[in-house]
């Protein structure tokens, strides 16, 4: 366990996210450009959902259906385990309690890529298709963790600020629409989609782009991310204990519900190590944009300081290497 923490918090993707962390700290102006971030972010949701839907071109459905079942199973039971955790053990209202149970249902694509990049590294195996858990897990537990509040809010009589329990409509839903049409959701999706029809044949002459480059450009990312998570601990003093600890635990909650129904599915243990922490990752990407317009009486401090300044750094630096002991030690 500690060789494989070791083994990823000197692995470069780390150390650009502690630079990234260090920058902020002492007021540097590293800062990458807007458009480069936003070049990065495509790049990284095109690569992904390519790789994936080349390996999809060639496995039959029936080796798909379990693992993808799991996956919709538990996008759609972390919103609601969550919400109710946050209702009662931290004391969250009903807005906030539902944005942070939409953020951890749902997934994180950088995360998906720092593990990948992590098990290609260390020369661990893992199913190609792999991506398509990404894929179903992305939106299911936004929809869930925003129709949590509209329930609430119909029961209740309100949905929090003078909202009026009549808003819980199919229009209530309708930011909906704009998740799946979100950037990083159509290029995932997209890319899926072009990779099946392609095949690793046709995927070979962009094969040295999209798989050679893949581990540069992740450094990158996670470089200017790391200076946003520090800046988001900044908030720190309005998240409280409690929701910090729900931060850490609930990651590791996650991975340990995860990989056991990943065996049960008949993943590999690299296939599990990716499950598990998808399970234990959160949304700062997809899930913001949702719940900014479903849900605009949240606190965004709240999710986002969660999500992507606690959640986030504690996946990339220690979960990691604890999810991958858990499988080890799972799969003997």
């Amino acid at each position: 366990m500690l060789d494989l923490a070791f083994a990823n918090l000197l692995s470069p993707a780390v150390l650009c996210f502690a630079l990234g962390v260090l920058a902020c700290r002492l007021g540097s102006d590293l800062r990458l450009p807007e458009p480069v971030q936003t070049g990065l972010s495509a790049y990284l949701m095109l690569a992904i959902g390519l790789r994936g839907g080349a390996e999809l071109s060639h496995v039959p459905l029936a080796e798909l259906a379990g693992p993808l079942a799991v996956a919709l199973l538990m996008g759609c039971a972390i919103p609601v385990w969550s919400y109710f955790a946050l209702r009662r053990l931290v004391g969250l209202g009903v807005a906030d309690a539902a944005a942070l149970a939409a953020h951890y249902g749902s997934v994180s694509a950088v995360t998906f890529a720092a593990v990948t990049a992590t098990l290609e590294s260390q020369g661990i195996a893992f199913e190609g298709h792999a991506t398509a858990l990404l894929a179903v897990m992305e939106v299911p537990a936004i929809v869930v963790g925003i129709g949590l509040a509209r329930l609430a809010g119909a029961l209740g009589g309100r949905t929090g600020r003078g909202q009026p329990a009549s808003t819980w409509t199919l229009r209530a839903l309708a930011p909906l629409g704009g998740v799946i049409a979100s950037k990083s959701v159509l290029l995932l999706l997209g890319g899926l989609v072009i990779g099946a029809l392609a095949g690793p044949v046709g995927m070979r002459p962009v094969a040295p782009f999209f798989t050679l480059l893949f581990p540069g450009v992740l450094c990158l990312f996670l470089l200017e991310l790391g200076r946003l998570a520090a800046e988001r601990l900044g908030d720190f003093a309005r998240v409280g204990g409690r929701l910090l600890g729900f931060a850490l635990l609930a990651p590791v909650l996650h991975a340990a519900v995860g990989l056991p129904l990943a065996a049960a599915a008949g993943l590999s243990q690299g296939g599990a190590i990716i499950f598990a922490t998808l399970c234990a990752s959160a949304s700062y990407i997809a899930a913001p944009a949702a719940v900014r317009a479903a849900l605009p009486e949240a606190n965004p401090s709240m999710y986002l300081t969660c999500a992507l300044g606690i959640t986030f750094p504690f996946n990339i630096v220690l979960g990691l290497p604890l999810y991958q002991g858990m499988a080890a030690w799972l799969y003997g």
